[in-house]
């Protein structure tokens, strides 16, 4: 946040998990590879089904816009912004609070306080979808600005085109259960859009610092995890 890079919640989320499992376990073998790989393989994945989708649905909204008047056009999809950003806020809160849901259910597991991972007491889905709310509210403006001016300029009809691909994405990867990066989606469906007009239009510096920091998430939060784990161990055991 600090340096305006968007970064994947869900993938410090299972770094962070998988590396206190292993720090607490006191072997790599803890994690469940192939649970993990899924989630790696859609750190590609993800933003280029995103950038594929953004870039059709603006070919097709340019085509069947193309005699329309600018100014009418600019109109209308200042409206239809407002449904494909509920859309992708909907896909958001079933994808991000999920991640976040589950891991508490697997903290309320291991004390017993509950007896199945479904039965989680009413009070946790509303405290994550709360929190994300209150944070959407708060506003990341860095992240804002990287993500609406940074990597491309977006147009109304842009923001549309790219939102809608997002949508999309999360809600196919949740139907198949697989916890995507909504951050990479949309950085993805935003670069697809900006193709749309040139190659040029993206600025790829950007971008490129983007997918390092996407590269480094998983570890570095991996790796704080363990550390933090074996401070509290000093405290606790």
């Amino acid at each position: 946040w600090w340096q305006g890079i968007p970064s994947s919640s869900s993938h410090t989320l299972i770094g962070g998990f998988a590396g206190a499992g292993a720090a607490h376990a006191g072997s790599l073998h803890a994690i469940n590879v192939a649970a993990v790989l899924p989630v790696v393989y859609f750190i590609v994945l993800a933003p280029v089904i995103g950038m594929m989708l953004s870039y059709i649905i603006s070919v097709i909204s340019l085509h069947l816009c193309k005699r329309a008047n600018p100014s009418k056009v600019d109109k209308l999809f200042r409206r239809l912004q407002l449904l494909s950003s509920a859309a992708y806020s909907l896909g958001h809160g079933g994808n991000d609070a999920q991640k976040v849901m589950g891991i508490i259910a697997a903290a309320m597991l291991s004390q017993n306080m509950i007896v199945d991972i479904r039965h989680l007491p009413e009070w946790v889905p509303l405290a994550c979808y709360s929190a994300i709310a209150a944070g959407t509210m708060i506003g990341g403006w860095r992240i804002v600005k990287t993500m609406g001016q940074k990597i491309t300029k977006l147009s109304p009809f842009e923001g549309f085109s790219a939102e809608t691909a997002g949508a999309l994405t999360l809600f196919g990867t949740q139907h198949f259960k697989i916890p995507v990066s909504t951050t990479h989606t949309i950085t993805g469906s935003i670069i697809g859009v900006g193709v749309t007009k040139r190659i040029s239009a993206v600025r790829w510096g950007v971008t490129l610092q983007l997918i390092w920091a996407w590269v480094l998430t998983i570890p570095v939060s991996a790796g704080l995890a363990a550390l933090l784990f074996y401070i509290f161990s000093l405290f606790l055991y």
